[in-house]
């Protein structure tokens, strides 16, 4: 089989298989998205989205119809048993042009991604089909999935006809089909990591028609109380949700009995003022996959990697992921660049994404104490600390979170120097002014791709002929930033091309300019997902495009797209000749 029926096959229609559909959709790129459960979950299981978060979904067209279901800029505390608050962060600045907190109900939000892919004729999404088998060559994939009657999200085994059978062929699959990735499974790859031994109950709740049961809870509370440790959330449209955990002689069927489950909201809620829409006992688990990419397949999300919900990462994880695969899929399909660039994925992914865990983990740990003696001794230890100076900024706007930066030497991009580098850093995204006196978000000045934007000139100049033409084959955006009142008037029928140019009326550009030690005319180039690839002035730029094409193994002037070979892992039998299909 040579010809191609897809060029992405996903696994999975949760937030990352729908997120990375949408990133690719809307690149131009045929996804066909498989998903073994016939009917839509429905129920809340992540809860909040952050500002990183919130801007790759500004990149997938469907940001504002998500803010606008979402509670924002909620503050988020620590407080005692008796309410009394330890510690809190309540950051309301915005350095990348959305609020940092954003809670939400996950079938809303989830509702609104697969509704988008709607509007792309060139996505085709199948539920109830499970993948049955696949196999890979140094040119694609085949995967056959055949008709499920899935397993209504854990409840009971799933039926598979095998008579539905069929089987297609994709340039690349993805497997974000959650933890239990029945791709990571058939490829072998082990998750390393910890499983925790505490359970939780969670209870989602939803307030009763016309009744505001839930005014009196206004912010997201970590209840570190040594006799009962319990997460108390806030949610939009009348939802909210109560996390509590168990002492270990406390059973499931305990917990989620319904006296039980009603004693346990009683302390917060009126019962009869809301309904249950969810009780479960839960345990989770720390852990990541070894490797995230065999060849041509590759895992995503809890395939990947799976994060404890104490800091509400492991959706978020799972979005950047989609962020970063989506991109180098689309330079690799549609501007030639080499399949090994997808080496970068882990390499830039994997220590964020542990990091997360682990951070999940240390604030797990403060808030699950149960020795009165070591929760007091926490308790004085978070009220001292945000009142010491510096520390307690660093805790009040939450700097302790993982910044969104690769580590040196293990991305896509100029090496970062060591004092006041801008590379392999995420981008500021402030409003900017267009020349018509219109605010925008930066991004949304940017297009889909590469990005060139030039300090207080026209950043083309600052290239040769030779290497704009590699740049426009990768279809790059060249902005103009001009510091505020530093637009010049010209002549008529200056400024009519196809360069965009905008006015940096909050400083935040020009600022971050002077960081990275660019003098106007020096340019800054943003990879798609907006993270610095490098920098340059108008003597060192051809150095610049010269290592973009390195790094992307593109020719000079740039490739045109077209099939490339990928190697397949080590041990394919046939030094990289079609496999039979396994049977999973």
């Amino acid at each position: 089989m040579t010809e191609f029926d897809h060029e992405v096959v996903i696994v999975g229609l949760g937030p990352t298989g729908l997120t990375l559909a949408n990133l690719l959709a809307r690149r131009g790129v045929d996804v066909l998205v498989l998903e073994r459960e016939p009917e839509y979950y429905g129920l809340a299981r992540a809860v909040y989205t952050d500002d990183e978060g919130m801007r790759i979904f500004q990149t997938a067209g469907v940001a504002d119809e998500l803010a606008a279901d979402m509670n924002i800029d909620s503050t988020v505390q620590w407080v005692r048993g008796d309410g009394k608050v330890l510690a809190q962060f309540n950051q309301i600045e915005r350095p990348l042009g959305w609020p940092v907190s954003n809670f939400l109900y996950q079938p809303y939000l989830e509702n609104s991604l697969e509704s988008a892919l709607d509007r792309y004729p060139h996505v085709t999404v199948r539920r109830g089909r499970a993948v049955t088998g696949f196999d890979q060559d140094g040119a694609g994939v085949t995967v056959e999935h055949a008709a499920c009657t899935g397993t209504g999200y854990g409840k009971r085994e799933a039926e598979i006809d095998a008579h539905s059978t069929e089987r297609v062929r994709a340039r690349f699959l993805v497997g974000a089909d959650g933890g239990r990735s029945i791709v990571r499974t058939e490829l072998g790859i082990d998750m390393s990591g910890t499983s925790f031994p505490e359970r939780w109950l969670v209870v989602d709740l939803k307030a009763a028609d016309g009744i505001d049961a839930f005014r009196h809870l206004p912010y997201f509370d970590f209840v570190c109380d040594p006799e009962l440790p319990i997460v108390s959330c806030p949610q939009p449209d009348g939802h909210h949700r109560f996390e509590f955990m168990l002492r270990e002689e406390q059973t499931r069927e305990e917990m989620e009995d319904p006296a039980t489950v009603r004693r346990h909201i009683s302390r917060f809620v009126d019962p009869d003022e809301c309904v249950v829409l969810r009780k479960l006992v839960y345990t989770f688990n720390a852990v990541v996959a070894v490797r995230w990419r065999a060849g041509r397949i590759l895992l995503a999300g809890d395939a990947a990697h799976m994060t404890p919900q104490f800091i509400g990462q492991g959706m978020n994880s799972g979005v950047r992921d989609a962020d970063n695969l989506s991109w180098k899929l689309t330079a690799i399909l549609r501007h030639g660049a080499d399949p090994a660039i997808l080496d970068s994925y882990e390499t830039e992914r994997r220590p964020h994404a542990k990091a997360m865990i682990d951070l999940s983990v240390f604030n797990k740990n403060i808030v699950s104490l149960s020795n009165p003696v070591l929760a007091a001794a926490r308790d004085i230890g978070l009220s001292t600390a945000v009142r010491v100076p510096g520390l307690g900024g660093w805790i009040r706007t939450a700097k302790v979170k993982p910044a969104p930066r690769f580590r040196r030497g293990a991305y896509l991009g100029q090496p970062r120097p060591l004092l006041r580098g801008v590379q392999g850093r995420l981008a500021p995204q402030p409003e900017v002014r267009t020349y018509d006196g219109r605010h925008r978000k930066l991004d949304d000045t940017l297009g889909l791709g590469f990005a060139v934007l030039g300090y207080g000139a026209d950043p083309r100049r600052a290239f040769s002929e030779a290497d704009l033409e590699a740049l426009r084959a990768l279809d790059t955006r060249f902005v103009t930033v001009y510091p505020l009142g530093g637009r010049p008037q010209g002549k008529p029928g200056e400024g009519r091309d196809d360069i965009a140019d905008i006015e940096d009326h909050t400083g935040v550009l020009t600022r971050w300019f002077r960081r990275a030690r660019l003098r106007p005319g020096g340019v800054v180039v943003l990879r798609p997902d907006r993270f610095v690839f490098g920098t340059a002035t108008p003597q060192d730029s051809a150095a610049l495009v010269a290592a973009l094409n390195r790094q992307l193994r593109l020719s000079p002037r740039g490739n045109k797209p077209g099939p490339a070979p990928c190697p397949v892992p080590a041990g394919t039998a046939d030094g990289g000749a079609a496999r039979h299909l396994h049977p999973l």
